[in-house]
């Protein structure tokens, strides 16, 4: 097995003290779902009133800094991260000199995108055709073999939207390379899926081997960045059925521990394909904090501490939208008023903000979950607050 961490079935009891990599909004929604369970928390971060850091101790220092972990590793008796560019050298001192249930195998893994889709057709799950992409020869190759729209990505880095290319005709396939190859970045081709919707599926996996999965979200990205997450996805159920089934079939082929979330595209005829991987928290999984019977910031803390895991049953429809910086300030006066079209629409915003000290725009600064009978109802209120804009919720095809 190609694990992350083999099941140890060690049991971290409640009044364990737990180290966060990270103090950013993951960081924050785990200590408040943690300390309800009666754990303590500390989170090296190097910004100071981090969001995480408002609610537990904080160690105030850069994450590649090796005296601040040994510091870290001292004070806490388990330790998590909440984003995936962990400094290698870090984790492995971290893994020496204290408990990582995660490991760091699967960091490794899923920092390279080349590596991650390997170890997806591994577990005998299918992703989109690719091409590792090393010169300018390649790159032509490539998209002659794989076709266009395809989508140039650097191996390593790059989120929202960063660090890619889309090419839509063949002769833009060396400006792609050269904008891209700068530094010896390494390079992967994708072939564009024409998908019906992106769905992601979290899942979480114990350190005793037990692994449960979300129902799936379907997720809406407006310039690249995740706008809303519909719940149920809509979706036929037996698609939905398969998506948990490959989505546990990745974490158990990777020995996961603790969360995963497993991004994938849906096509008109009900085909997946993985897309990407992410070994924590997810902003497709907000919805769980009110819309399951566990959340999964609570489910990640019982799984690297050893607890039983959660029901992950769905209790209401929800959809999850962003609240960015250029959103903030209509959303806090509206939430300062009676809010006649929720009560019109039988819709129940729930909101959550992360304390970042400077709302910047395209910086995720909160987000609401809006519980609803229908989710038609959800997004018909999105559009009439007018904070969003006009944004379509149609599939993209």
């Amino acid at each position: 097995m190609n694990g992350a961490c083999e099941p140890t079935g060690r049991i971290r009891p409640p009044g364990t003290t737990i180290g966060l990599l990270g103090g950013g909004q993951l960081g924050r929604m785990l200590v408040l779902a943690g300390t309800n369970l009666g754990y303590r928390f500390v989170t090296l971060d190097p910004t100071p009133d981090s969001p995480c850091g408002q609610v537990s101790e904080q160690i105030r220092a850069a994450y590649d800094d090796e005296h601040a972990a040994r510091e870290l590793a001292e004070r806490c008796d388990v330790i998590t991260y909440e984003f995936e560019n962990v400094d290698a050298g870090v984790a492995a001192l971290l893994e020496q000199e204290s408990s990582v249930p995660q490991g760091s195998s699967l960091l490794y893994t899923t920092q390279h995108r080349l590596r991650e889709k390997r170890s997806i057709e591994a577990a005998g799950v299918p992703v989109a055709p690719y091409r590792e992409i090393s010169s300018p020869a390649d790159m032509v190759q490539a998209v002659a073999e794989l076709g266009v729209p395809c989508v140039l990505k650097t191996a390593v880095g790059g989120y929202d939207g960063k660090g890619q290319v889309v090419i839509r005709q063949p002769e833009e396939a060396t400006a792609a390379y050269e904008q891209l190859a700068g530094g010896g970045a390494e390079l992967v081709l994708e072939q564009f899926i024409r998908f019906r919707c992106e769905i992601s599926v979290i899942v979480a996996r114990s350190t005793n081997g037990e692994a449960k999965a979300f129902p799936p979200a379907e997720n809406i990205h407006v310039n690249n960045i995740l706008h809303t997450s519909i719940v149920p996805a809509r979706v036929p159920e037996p698609v939905q059925e398969e998506a948990r089934k490959l989505a546990l079939a990745v974490a158990e082929s990777l020995g996961a521990v603790g969360l995963l979330a497993v991004e994938m595209f849906v096509t008109e005829d009900g085909q997946l394909y993985v897309n990407e991987l992410a070994p924590r928290p997810h902003n497709s999984g907000h919805y769980t904090m009110e819309g399951c019977a566990t959340s999964q910031f609570e489910q990640h803390i019982r799984a690297i501490c050893g607890l039983p895991l959660g029901s992950t049953k769905l209790l209401t429809s929800v959809v999850m939208v962003n609240v960015l910086g250029e959103h903030l300030e209509d959303v806090v006066r509206r939430f300062a008023q009676s809010d006649v079209e929720a009560e019109r629409l039988d819709v129940v915003p729930k909101l959550h903000l992360y304390g970042k000290s400077e709302a910047k725009p395209g910086r995720k600064m909160g987000h609401i979950n809006l519980l609803c009978q229908d989710a038609e109802q959800a997004l018909e209120w999105i559009e009439q607050t007018n904070i969003w804009g006009n944004k379509s919720h149609d599939r993209t095809l």
